[in-house]
Order: C-alpha cells, then sequence, then structure tokens
C-alpha cells in the first residue's frame, strides 16, 4: 500500500505524527530507519576523512548531511522531518555525552508537560549547546552541531508559535494519543 504518513495528522513525516497515526508498535521502523542512516553517514564520514586527521570533522559533516536529507528529502519534494530523533543519533554517533544530555531534556521536559514539541525544541537547543561545551576546541565540530541544532529548532518554528499561542496538543507518546 502506498500509504504516506504526511498525507494525515499534521501532515508532517516525523516520528510523533507517525506515533499518532500507526501506533508504538509500528514506530520501531522509523526509529531503527532513523538510527541506521545516522550511524552509517557518521561512521562512513568518519572513516573517509580519517586518513586526513579529520575523524571528527567528517562525522559531524555526516551527520549534517543526514539532518539536512532528513529536513529537507529529495524523493519527499523537500518535505521531510524535523531532524530530532535523527538528532539523537546523529549526537549519539559522535558524542554519546551530547546524546544523553539531549534526551536527558527532552524527557523531562516531555515528561513535565507532554508537548513533544517542547521537548523537541529543548532537545535541538540543547544539541547545539553540547557541541559549544564539548567541542568548543575543535571550531569545525562545533559550528556543525551548533547549525544541527539550530535547524532542529527552526523547522520548530510553526510549534513555538502554537505553544506560544496555547494552541499546541499534547501527546502519550508510550499510547498514541493525543491529551
Amino acid at each position: 500500500a502506498d500509504d504516506d504518513v504526511r498525507k494525515h495528522g499534521s501532515g508532517n513525516a516525523g516520528l510523533t505524527n507517525f506515533i499518532r497515526n500507526y501506533g508504538v508498535g509500528k514506530a520501531v521502523y522509523v526509529i531503527l530507519i532513523d538510527a541506521g542512516k545516522a550511524v552509517i553517514a557518521c561512521t562512513a564520514a568518519g572513516m573517509l576523512l580519517e586518513p586526513h586527521g579529520l575523524y571528527m570533522e567528517g562525522k559531524v559533516l555526516g551527520g549534517l548531511c543526514v539532518m539536512l536529507g532528513h529536513v529537507f528529502p529529495a524523493l519527499l519534494g523537500g518535505k521531510g522531518g524535523k531532524g530530532i530523533l535523527s538528532g539523537l543519533f546523529i549526537a549519539l554517533s559522535i558524542d554519546w555525552r551530547i546524546a544523553v544530555l539531549i534526551l536527558a531534556v527532552f524527557l523531562v521536559s516531555y515528561l513535565l508537560t507532554w508537548y513533544v514539541s517542547l521537548g523537541s525544541v529543548l532537545a535541538a537547543a540543547a544539541f547545539a549547546v553540547g557541541f559549544v561545551i564539548f567541542h568548543h576546541d575543535n571550531l569545525l565540530v562545533m559550528l556543525g552541531g551548533v547549525a544541527m541544532g539550530l535547524l532542529a529548532v527552526f523547522m520548530h518554528r510553526a510549534n513555538i508559535s502554537r505553544l506560544l499561542k496555547g494552541e499546541e496538543r499534547k501527546t502519550n507518546l508510550f499510547n498514541g494519543k493525543s491529551k
């Protein structure tokens, strides 16, 4: 069946809309795909640039490519997800400390408010901050991380507007239902 998640719910290709429309069980496939593409791209790019002494820079370049491809996929007419789940696996591929930071920020903010978008925006900001904290000594790595974090925040601009207006939907990610 040619079912496109973007034809349902919010019209977004991201995990939250997928869970709302298809359930938590089927979301495992989305998670595995996002994890796989991030790990493969970051690892391959790091290995390609390692002989030139640019292993971390290569991993960040691979991550940036994954993020851009996720947010602006050519095969979906440039309309993809917002980069949060991919960002988590990009961070995990580059520096586990940043992955722990963004996961903690997301979980705490989400569990306190039930707003996936708020957790996502704060996690994206933490992504950028994490690269500044842990990679301030490598300008290219730091700037690549900041760029990815800012892109994910930018992709949530409509959500931020709805949050500020009190119009954003709360979602229980554990059962896929809106609150």
